[in-house]
C-alpha cells in the first residue's frame, strides 16, 4: 500500500477513521429493490383526486416488479431502476355511485422521462361508462407521475446519502464554509408587520400549524430557499431569492413576499402576502425547523393575518405547502 505522499494517489488511504473506498475511485453499489417497492406502494396509494363529477384515487397496488440500484464510480452516482407497475382505482361520483378501474405503468425507468412514461388507465369490462375515468386519465395521471417524480427525487436525494465520501479534507472545508455562512448573515430579530398603505385598518389574528416531514432539517429548509425546488412542488414558474432581503413571488403572482429572516437549517421568516390583500399589507410567517434524527418538525407561526383570510391561508400553507412538498420529494414517506 502506498504511503501518503507517494504513488498513485486513487488508491492511497487517507487518514480517516474509515480508510473506505478513498477518493470514491472504486465501484460501489447499493441495491434499492426492496426500499423502492415500500416507497413506491406507499405513494402510489396517496394518489387522490377531485372534480366536479366525483372522486378518484388509488386503492391498491397489485404489482411492483423490478429492480432498482445506485452505484458510484470514480466519485458519479449512476442510479439505475426499471419497474413494471400495476393497481387499481375506484372513482365514486357525486350521488354515491362507485366505479372501478385498473392502471398499469409498464416503463418507470432511468432510461425515459416523467413525460414519456405510458401510463394505462382503464376501466374494468364489467363497468359502466362514466366521466371519471377520463378525469381518471386526465388528472389522476398528472398526480401519479407527480407521485412517481418524488420517489426518484427520494432515491436520489436521500437513500443515496453515504455512498459518495468526503476525505478529511474536505470535511474541514465543509465545516469552515459552513461556520462562515451563519456568520455572514445578518439576523433581523424584530420583523414586523407593514401597515397598510391605504390607511384601512385591518383586524388581524395570528395561527400555528405544526407538520413532521421525514427528511433532516437541513434539506427541508433549502426546499423553501431553492428556486428549483419550489417550482417542482407548486408546479408553476418561481422567482425565489434565496437570502435575507430577498425576494419570492409564487403562485402565478398570487402569493409574494421576501425573506426577513434567514438562520441556516433552522428558521426562517418572511414577509408573506397573498395579491389580494389591502396594498402595503404583510403577515409575518416564521418556520421553525427542529431536526429529530430521521424526520424533521416544521413549525409555523403566523402574524398579522386578515381575520377574514385566516382558513383561507392555513389551508393553503396545507395543501399547497406541506403537502405538495411531501408528495414532490417523498418526504412523506418513513424509510426502514
Amino acid at each position: 500500500m502506498a504511503k501518503w505522499g507517494e504513488g498513485d494517489p486513487r488508491w492511497i488511504v487517507e487518514e480517516r477513521a474509515d480508510a473506505t473506498n478513498v477518493n470514491n475511485w472504486h465501484w460501489t453499489e447499493r441495491d434499492a429493490s426492496s426500499w423502492s417497492q415500500e416507497v413506491l406502494n406507499e405513494l402510489l396509494l396517496r394518489v387522490h383526486v377531485e372534480g366536479e363529477d366525483g372522486v378518484c384515487q388509488i386503492t391498491d397496488v397489485s404489482k411492483i416488479e423490478g429492480e432498482a440500484s445506485i452505484n458510484n464510480r470514480k466519485g458519479k452516482l449512476i442510479f439505475f431502476y426499471e419497474w413494471d407497475i400495476k393497481a387499481s382505482w375506484t372513482g365514486t361520483s357525486k350521488n354515491g355511485i362507485k366505479y372501478k378501474g385498473n392502471i398499469e405503468i409498464p416503463n418507470l425507468s432511468d432510461e425515459n422521462d416523467m413525460d414519456d412514461l405510458d401510463i394505462r388507465v382503464t376501466a374494468c369490462k364489467d363497468q359502466p361508462t362514466t366521466p371519471l375515468t377520463d378525469f381518471m386519465k386526465k388528472m389522476g395521471v398528472k398526480e401519479i407521475k407527480l407521485a412517481l417524480a418524488g420517489y426518484v427525487s427520494h432515491l436520489k436525494k436521500e437513500f443515496s446519502q453515504g455512498m459518495i465520501l468526503p476525505t478529511a479534507s474536505e470535511d474541514n472545508k465543509q465545516h469552515v464554509q459552513k461556520k462562515i455562512k451563519v456568520d455572514k448573515i445578518q439576523l433581523d430579530s424584530s420583523p414586523t408587520t407593514k401597515a397598510s398603505s391605504s390607511g384601512v385598518k385591518i383586524s388581524t389574528v395570528k395561527f400555528n400549524l405544526k407538520e413532521t416531514f421525514l427528511t433532516s432539517a437541513e434539506e427541508l429548509y433549502r426546499v423553501f430557499l431553492n428556486q428549483e425546488m419550489v417550482q417542482a412542488f407548486t408546479h408553476l414558474a418561481a422567482v425565489v431569492e434565496g437570502e435575507r432581503g430577498g425576494k419570492f413571488r409564487l403562485m402565478e403572482g398570487n402569493v409574494h413576499g421576501e425573506f426577513a429572516e434567514l438562520i441556516p437549517d433552522q428558521k426562517i421568516v418572511m414577509r408573506w402576502r397573498f395579491s389580494s390583500w389591502p396594498a402595503g399589507h404583510y403577515s409575518v410567517v416564521t418556520l421553525n425547523f427542529t431536526d429529530q434524527g430521521s424526520e424533521t418538525e416544521l413549525n409555523l407561526e403566523a402574524k398579522g393575518v386578515p381575520t377574514n383570510e385566516e382558513e383561507r391561508m392555513k389551508q393553503g400553507w396545507q395543501r399547497y405547502y406541506f403537502d405538495a412538498i411531501k408528495q414532490t420529494f417523498g418526504y412523506g414517506v418513513r424509510i426502514f
